[in-house]
């Protein structure tokens, strides 16, 4: 071979000579980019890596885009990014897909998804997100992603239990002809039941949906480690999106500033006025209305109602008469703000009278938001969204009813300490109320009565009542959730 033959064979080993020069050097730098990432990825893993990624790292980090929202409550483009290290994915064989549907208000659903995402672990299947409710009273077309960070939800269980936003392709194209199997779980069930008579019918049909998922899982009775994840569902990976957080945030920096603050779950509202069919104090106008509309709505099952007899055995709300009476036996300070968290009070200011005047600064979101919160308005979940985050932050917490955000912020407010909750004794306190009002009893002795008969029901550590076969009448576990409330190490696995 000539000199002019080995010119373009030198020419192409110098060239991959380069090549392998420029890889190994490409090579060297990434690994060095993975030491670093490992050693300071809550620094260099948003600017260098931009996303979810996983790799060499024993944890992965998940890269959480946050928008912000300015003064005036716009949304804008710009996102704040957080890094959250997070274990590796849990590896199981995968048994079948669990959709489900949840029924009811916020709290009702977010108990709800809790028991799911415990059922779906054990059951060893994946968990399509849940399904909100669409259709109740509130008619609130919220989406999951509407209310809760769907991202960070999926990411933070994911050493437990995989989570799909949507079946698999070939699955979905099965649901849209219809070939589902959908049904309601029992209510009150232990995790047998789910073992023996769920997942055989999850393995039998690849998907199962389950349209019914309110109190399906029993309170007691349980392992440990299943009430563990209830407890850590609840409380670390059910975060509500950016969005409804800085306003959350914002409402309570504004009550702050301006001294302490109670917040009143006055659940007079006319769905649950016609409800319960508690109409004490109401006009015959007023009780009629009530009346159509309970009616009118096939699923509440109880129509015939006895006011009264209803009242004085203490299963009626408390009227913004009767809990203005127990704030001042109480001896609540008169310049405390009084955040109402609830909808539209059913008399509005003619029923609110007797609490302003006793305590004047009565304050409510659409009051110290007003710009703020009409991105959710006509969203009655994410509405009840910001006054949950503002229950859990009050001096103080009053439900004037046992319904489901009274307990489920309850057992939060345990949580976070053993937060100030006053559980009121509304049988006790209507026969206090009308004794005072019809002479019997005084002032004094109404108000010390109050006193001495709440002074257990702060909301202090307990262990939950059980009363075996009768789980509506025990105490709800998302109320009390002494499980993981014993000693502050067992709050480790959140």
């Amino acid at each position: 071979m000539g000199a002019a033959g080995k010119a373009p064979k030198a020419r192409r080993e110098a060239r991959v000579k380069m090549w392998v020069a420029r890889a190994s050097t490409t090579v060297l730098l990434w690994t060095c980019v993975v030491l670093l990432a490992a050693a300071f990825g809550e620094h260099l893993a948003p600017s260098v890596l931009g996303g979810v990624w996983s790799g060499c790292l024993t944890q992965t980090l998940v890269i959480v885009q946050r928008p912000l929202l300015p003064a005036d409550g716009e949304r804008v483009a710009a996102a704040a990014t957080a890094a959250v290290a997070l274990p590796p994915k849990r590896i199981y064989k995968n048994n079948g897909y669990l959709m489900v549907s949840c029924n009811g208000g916020l709290n009702q659903m977010r108990a709800a998804i809790c028991d799911m995402v415990t059922v779906a672990r054990y059951l060893n299947v994946t968990l399509i997100v849940p399904e909100l409710d669409k259709t109740s009273f509130w008619a609130d077309p919220s989406e999951f992603q509407d209310i809760f960070d769907v991202d960070y939800f999926i990411a933070s269980l994911r050493e437990e239990v995989r989570i799909l936003k949507e079946l698999p392709p070939r699955l979905k194209r099965r649901v849209a002809l219809g070939y589902l199997r959908s049904m309601p779980p029992i209510s009150w069930s232990d995790i047998s039941y789910y073992h023996n008579q769920i997942l055989p019918m999850i393995k039998k049909y690849k998907v199962l949906h389950l349209n019914r998922t309110d109190a399906r899982l029993a309170n007691n009775g349980l392992p440990m480690e299943i009430q563990k994840l209830r407890c850590r569902v609840n409380f670390a990976a059910l975060r509500f999106t950016p969005e409804i957080e800085e306003l959350g945030r914002r409402a309570v920096k504004i009550l702050r500033q301006n001294g302490p603050f109670v917040v009143l779950h006055l659940r007079y509202e006319m769905d649950m006025l016609a409800f319960s069919g508690c109409t004490h104090g109401c006009s015959n106008e007023e009780a009629e209305e009530l009346t159509r509309m309970r009616y009118a709505y096939p699923w509440w099952k109880e129509k015939v109602i006895d006011s009264n007899a209803k009242r004085k055995d203490g299963l009626c709300p408390l009227t913004p008469e009767e809990i203005a009476m127990v704030l001042k036996a109480l001896d609540i300070d008169p310049s405390y703000q009084i955040y109402i968290a609830a909808g539209e009070i059913y008399g509005g200011q003619r029923r609110m009278a007797a609490l302003t005047s006793a305590y004047p600064n009565v304050v409510r979101k659409e009051t110290i938001l007003p710009s703020g919160i009409r991105f959710f308005q006509n969203h009655s979940s994410q509405m009840a969204a910001l006054d949950y985050m503002v229950s859990l932050e009050s001096d103080v917490f009053i439900p004037t009813y046992d319904g489901n955000m009274a307990k489920v912020v309850e057992g939060h407010r345990r949580y976070l300490g053993f937060k100030k909750t006053v559980l009121l004794d509304r049988k006790l306190i209507v026969e206090l109320v009308d004794q005072y009002k019809n002479g019997t009893l005084s002032w004094t002795d109404f108000s010390s009565s109050v006193k001495a008969s709440h002074t257990s029901r702060m909301g202090t550590p307990s262990r939950r009542q059980v009363i075996p076969d009768k789980p509506k009448e025990e105490d709800y576990f998302y109320a009390n959730p002494h499980e993981c409330l014993h000693q502050p190490d067992e709050l480790s696995f959140l």
